[in-house]
């Protein structure tokens, strides 16, 4: 027998998706159906809600309570270098392995450093630079160095 449903519970549900599109309702059925909620009304509610994140895959964190879905983005340190690229949006069916390529400033680097701080596992900020440069490297991206005189 299934447990009384709590109107004050609160369950976190993380998903992996595309940006801007609603994405497989087969899989969201499977983690939303037993909290009550509907797939494809939240599944529309996701893909308006990463509308800026145009085919790029992201991170969303669902917050229920009382069969209400709060999104919210958790972008990715790759996910949020490559929105600053500003690249245009290309069609994931058409091109497949899409490798993202450009210049970036080393102040982008350190707005998404501390961005993502709260995430990191190093101690101090400089550390948190390191981990994003590496992550641009292996995006694929140059990073722009301006010499300080």
């Amino acid at each position: 027998m299934l447990p009384k449903f709590d109107p004050n519970e609160i369950e976190v549900v993380f998903l992996r998706c595309t940006g801007g599109e609603v994405g497989a309702i087969s899989t969201l059925a499977s983690k939303i159906g037993p909290l009550g909620l509907s797939p494809k009304k939240v599944g529309d509610d996701i893909a308006k809600a990463t509308g800026d994140w145009k085919r790029l895959r992201i991170t969303v964190k669902l917050t229920i309570q009382n069969r209400q879905a709060l999104i919210e983005v958790v972008p990715s340190a790759s996910a949020l270098i490559i929105k600053a690229l500003k690249e245009s949006p290309q069609d994931r069916k058409k091109q497949k392995n899409i490798k993202p390529s450009g210049n970036i400033s080393l102040d982008e680097i350190i707005n998404i450093a501390q961005q993502m701080r709260h995430r990191s596992l190093a101690r101090e900020l400089s550390g948190t630079i390191k981990e994003i440069l590496g992550t641009a490297q292996s995006v694929g991206c140059n990073i722009e160095w301006q010499a300080s005189s």
